[in-house]
């Protein structure tokens, strides 16, 4: 039986690996309150009862729930059943996806209070309401922002399960100073720091602890290059072989003070999500995204070049005004980087965030079930959409997975974006699916459409292939010679370590 305990903080999350911070951070500002609480995290691939039967075993009072666009489907079952059997538990929602009233989600008839923006402060003094029965007539609560300097740091709340099996976040800022449309960070007034000194010592008391692998949450980790040189030489300080250290950085703000300190890491030790969307100038300014393209382009060919960091880099598709011929603009500037990963992102529809403004001039239609992934545009009609899905999957599972790094270039060649779509539309074409198609199958596939559709001559095909499959380590071997041609269509038949099999 599980201890009853008054507060219960939980969400789920897209896979066991990642860890609800923003739940750890509630838990350790409920100052008189924090004894009687518990954070318990699921994941979105476990069943709708059982999760319900876990939270009520607690027989907690108050149950919290961090709601996002990737769980928001299951939530709204687990809250369903959880009100059926138990309607007098109080159910708390906050989280981006029920943020912002009134575009709110159906799940927020069925709780009791819902909590906008930063909880910290919001979410005790609610619980404090409730526990002593004097809780608030008002439903819908804005959440009250607090210094950062006055919060509690949550980083003892890792236990060693966390630090053994889970990604462990931090954050040395919070906020972005940058208005794009299409992020709920364009809602931030600014960015603000985190006092360093007492950062670092938590930083210190993690990697103490064992922690190799930090990911940074920062919006915009080199926006003050100060901060960042001397959060990266605390790092430089611990090196260790397996020190892993994940940052998001604007890409054109790349001085030489900060290089020289990059250039200090050593291999496969930092990598940086750099987001790029669109090298699109219209585009740009139409959403309010800054970003000197020319200075972008500059500073990815030298963070290739020199240092070791792997370079994950995103696109978006769907923008407003966007065409399938401009995405592919941007997407061979940015191939000819050579990026370690290139993301092909599908626009969303994200509540509350500024380019829902463009709606109705550009007729942006969004799916209405999560994740609400644009369908078509004024200039993109649903079937392109569908397209670029699919080479977008296809693109992962050839392009962004590190296996074939040697055939990679031979399909790419002078036009990366026509090139790559023909393969994937005929990958589709005869496998029927995007998925479920085994590795070993698909160098027998890339093999045929390869060689029929690119008509590059078969033993150069096969070398390439040959040195990808042996780094792949898959079983078996492709049979090339009795594979029947794709042009007679055939009946239709993991999480990527990208990490290990880039070059």
């Amino acid at each position: 039986m599980a201890q009853q305990v008054d507060i219960l903080l939980t969400t789920l999350n897209a896979r066991f690996m990642h860890s609800a911070f923003g739940l750890r951070y509630l838990l350790a500002n409920l100052e008189e309150l924090e004894a009687r609480a518990k954070v318990i995290e699921f994941t979105i691939q476990e069943q709708t009862l059982n999760i319900a039967e876990q939270l009520l075993k607690y027989q907690a009072k108050i149950i919290g729930l961090s709601v996002y666009i990737w769980n928001i489907r299951e939530i709204t079952d687990i809250v369903t059943v959880i009100k059926q059997i138990s309607p007098e538990t109080v159910i708390v929602l906050g989280g981006p996806e029920v943020g912002h009233y009134p575009d709110i989600p159906d799940i927020c008839e069925l709780a009791d209070f819902v909590i906008s923006g930063p909880g910290e402060k919001s979410f005790r003094e609610l619980c404090r309401q409730i526990l002593t029965q004097s809780q608030p007539k008002t439903k819908y609560i804005d959440g009250i922002a607090t210094d950062l300097a006055e919060l509690t740091l949550p980083y003892h709340l890792y236990n060693e399960e966390d630090i053994r099996n889970r990604l462990i976040y931090v954050e040395a800022s919070r906020g972005c100073p940058f208005k794009c449309e299409f992020c709920l960070s364009a809602l931030d007034k600014t960015a603000t720091a985190f006092p360093l000194e007492s950062f670092l010592t938590e930083m210190d008391a993690l990697w103490q602890r064992g922690v190799r692998n930090f990911k940074f949450i920062d919006r915009t980790f080199n926006l003050k290059v100060s901060t960042s040189i001397r959060i990266l030489e605390f790092f430089l300080e611990r090196m260790t072989d397996d020190l892993y250290l994940h940052f998001e950085v604007v890409p054109d703000n790349l001085p030489d003070k900060l290089k020289e300190a990059l250039k200090r890491f050593p291999p496969n030790s930092l990598q940086f999500e750099i987001g790029i969307q669109t090298f699109d100038s219209d585009i740009q300014t139409l959403i309010s995204r800054k970003q000197n393209n020319d200075k972008t382009r500059e500073n990815i060919r030298w963070l290739r070049e020199h240092t070791g960091a792997h370079l994950h880099t995103d696109l978006i598709f769907g923008l407003p005004s966007d065409t399938l011929d401009n995405f592919a603009e941007s997407f061979n500037q940015l191939v000819a980087l050579n990026p370690h990963e290139i993301q092909l992102g599908i626009l969303k529809r994200l509540r509350g965030a500024p380019l829902n403004r463009h709606n109705d001039n550009f007729a942006l239609n969004y799916n209405p079930q999560a994740p609400y992934n644009i369908l078509s545009t004024s200039t993109i009609d649903f079937m392109t959409m569908q397209r670029v899905n699919r080479f977008a999957r296809f693109w992962d599972m050839i392009g962004n997975s590190g296996r074939f790094i040697n055939t990679l270039p031979l399909i790419l060649a002078d036009d990366a974006f026509a090139r790559f779509m023909l393969v994937s539309e005929r990958l589709f074409e005869i496998s029927g699916s995007t998925w479920k198609i085994a590795l070993k199958r698909l160098f027998e596939l890339l093999f045929v459409v390869l060689t029929e559709d690119l008509a590059i001559d078969e033993q150069s095909v096969k070398d390439h292939l040959k040195l990808d499959y042996a780094r792949a380590g898959v079983k078996g071997i492709p049979d090339y010679e009795n594979l029947p041609s794709l042009n007679k269509p055939a009946k239709a038949g993991v999480a990527n370590k990208r990490q290990r099999y880039h070059g």
